[in-house]
């Protein structure tokens, strides 16, 4: 019985994590939290990505340089005073857009961004990012930080095959 659990851990393990088996998060992290990690990660690799909202009929684009995973969703933040904010309120539909050039892939998330007014979500972005600091505070009203909802991320490459995740 002992052989058949390791067989299965080693061999079947990694296509229902995603991950190797002799990777020790495999026990402890859901698929979607693995998604949720490789997703923040590769934005975090990139150091920037670009969101694109709606602004009446008309595209928007812009750089943004925050992810971070808080609570098991995926974070952004901005500022209330920014166009981009209002835009997220008049409609909340986002694609996010990443290019990590030394590695040749890229990735693109197609999500809602909830607005998450908390003091905490909002202290614990600021947190990851101190140099926004100067700049914001949790409590300031014009700090503004958005999770995730119904995303389905596309990683993609000029060489192999494209992958799909969802969280």
């Amino acid at each position: 019985m002992k052989k058949l659990i390791v067989l299965f851990a080693f061999f079947v393990m990694p296509y229902v994590t995603g991950v190797s088996a002799s990777n020790d998060e495999a026990c402890i992290t859901s698929g979607a939290e693995l998604s949720i990690k490789e997703v923040c990660d590769f934005l975090k690799k990139c150091g920037h990505y670009f969101i694109a909202t709606v602004d009446g009929d008309q595209p928007r684009v812009r750089p943004f340089g925050t992810a971070a995973i808080f609570e098991n969703k995926l974070y952004i933040q901005t500022g209330k005073h920014k166009r981009v904010s209002k835009q997220l309120k008049a409609n909340p539909k986002i694609e996010i857009c990443a290019f990590d050039q030394a590695g040749g892939k890229w990735l693109r998330i197609e999500a809602v961004a909830v607005e998450d007014d908390r003091v905490e979500a909002k202290q614990f972005m600021l947190d990851e990012y101190p140099s926004l600091k100067k700049m914001y505070k949790a409590d300031d009203g014009n700090t503004q930080v958005f999770y995730l909802k119904n995303a389905t991320a596309f990683f993609s490459s000029f060489e192999g095959e494209p992958k799909t995740v969802k969280f």
